[in-house]
């Protein structure tokens, strides 16, 4: 299968990320870029959005960018850093990027943006399993 039905195919069955609204707008392998509006519904008690919602945008372009090369990939590991606040009616674009790729093992960075601003960077593990994506 072809980068971008990999994660249609993954978006259909994915009722977070359809929560999320998240956009797909650019897909190769190894490589993912989504974007997303933030909600009311998604803002913490100080009215700014809830550190879940980058985190968990980022984790969907991870997952994204992983499997994109045709094989399964599941996180083993990863880690966020928040740089910016986040407010309702932001738009977040995340951008995964492969930074290197072994047989089993996946390496990965994802900015997060708002405008050019960074708002914050994560970084993730995969393991590759033996699994191909299959239409």
């Amino acid at each position: 299968m072809q980068p971008k039905e990999i994660v249609n195919k993954m978006l259909s069955n994915d009722a977070f990320s359809k929560w999320l609204g998240v956009q797909v707008e650019k897909v190769e392998e190894g490589y993912c870029k989504i974007s997303m509006i933030v909600k009311e519904d998604m803002l913490n008690g100080f009215g700014i959005a809830h550190g879940g919602i980058a985190y968990s945008l980022a984790d969907s372009a991870l997952a994204f960018a992983s499997n994109s090369r045709g094989k399964h990939a599941v996180t083993v590991t990863t880690s966020i850093h928040k740089i910016e606040k986040i407010n309702k009616g932001d738009k977040l674009v995340a951008i995964a990027k492969e930074t290197s790729a072994k047989n089993t093992l996946g390496f990965y960075k994802v900015n997060i943006k708002r405008d050019k601003t960074v708002v914050a960077m994560f970084k993730g593990t995969v393991y590759r399993t033996d699994k191909n994506w299959e239409k």
